[in-house]
């Protein structure tokens, strides 16, 4: 899917590049993007670069190594290499960010766990900074209005559904399946699954759909603009990933003043408290998932106490408050 640039972008006059990168680190489309990239930052005579995504942001620091005028900025959305991560993660991206960090000035983190551990393991990185996520506009989430009955006619969903979402792409990490096995285990007719995202498992996804016999009940939407609709006429936001950095749709659903439940993970941790906002469950538990959505389908007055308590939770990671602090950053450098 082609996103187009925002046009407000074009209109404040920034120049808009295509580079082709590929999330495997040595597939070989990375060799062309690191030469178009090196061609860009040389010709652009730029003072500044701040970089996001492990590929592009390791290109980056190779192609601007050995240029001491310009300073770089590395905002990490969630390293790799985390507490329970695979081995293969901590051998193939820890020992690549810890070479590059001398070609860092500043590393920003998103959430306290990176945080903590960058402070730890990066001595090279002259300056290390936690910024809550890349800032989000609570106010057009908590300002729009939906029209419920004509959303659910549109998704055929029924206008009396209880209704979970999800965002995220159809792959093993978000791990939608952990929802589809609890959603069975409730047998409550009443209670709709919706799933925002497209991705490889899919076809698996659907399968097991079908085998639990839950096709009425789940709704596969694929790729949607219209998320922050969804999230309106929905009762609770489940995130049920096994890796997230600071998830936006988990911060969208928060803003949203929907009550989460979410699996208990770096991250996650830092937007959801137990039993204030939302619950944590380890992502792997199926029984757990199907209890606190049950619990939760019971109690109207919990959910509107998680409902409050997001809506408020959420401003520290506001768009407001993230840009303050990246000015402070950028005056300094």
């Amino acid at each position: 899917i082609t996103i187009p640039i925002d046009e407000q972008l074009i209109n404040l006059g920034c120049c808009v590049h295509k580079v082709n990168f590929s999330r495997s680190p040595l597939h070989i489309n990375n060799f062309y993007a690191y030469r178009n990239l090196k061609k860009i930052i040389n010709d652009g005579n730029y003072d500044l670069i701040h970089t996001h995504t492990p590929v592009a942001s390791a290109l980056v620091r190779l192609a601007t190594k050995k240029n001491k005028d310009i300073k770089v900025i590395y905002t990490a959305h969630g390293f790799h290499f985390y507490k329970g991560a695979p081995l293969k993660n901590w051998l193939i991206y820890y020992p690549i960010e810890k070479w590059l960090a001398r070609y860092t000035d500043v590393l920003i983190t998103i959430n306290k766990e990176d945080y903590e551990r960058a402070k730890t393991v990066f001595k090279k990185i002259k300056k290390i900074e936690y910024i809550p996520g890349v800032g989000l506009d609570t106010n057009k989430y908590l300002d729009l209005f939906v029209n419920k009955e004509i959303k659910c006619n549109e998704l055929g969903v029924p206008t009396n559904a209880f209704i979970l979402l999800s965002v995220g792409e159809l792959n093993k990490n978000k791990n939608h399946e952990s929802i589809i096995k609890a959603l069975s285990l409730l047998k409550n007719p009443n209670i709709y699954y919706l799933i925002c995202g497209k991705g490889p498992l899919k076809d698996y996804l659907m399968h097991l759909t079908r085998k639990l016999d839950l096709e009425n009940q789940i709704k596969f939407l694929g790729f949607r603009n219209d998320v922050g609709e969804i999230l309106k006429i929905s009762d609770i936001f489940l995130l049920p990933s096994f890796r997230e950095g600071l998830s936006v749709a988990l911060m969208e659903a928060m803003a949203c003043g929907l009550p989460v439940i979410c699996s208990n993970i770096r991250g996650n941790r830092d937007l959801i408290i137990d039993n204030k906002n939302g619950f944590l469950v380890k992502p792997n538990d199926v029984r757990g998932f199907a209890k606190k959505i049950d619990m939760l389908y019971k109690n109207k007055v919990e959910r509107r106490k998680m409902s409050k308590n997001n809506i408020e939770s959420i401003k520290p990671f506001s768009i407001n408050n993230v840009i303050s602090k990246l000015q402070i950053l950028y005056n300094e450098l």
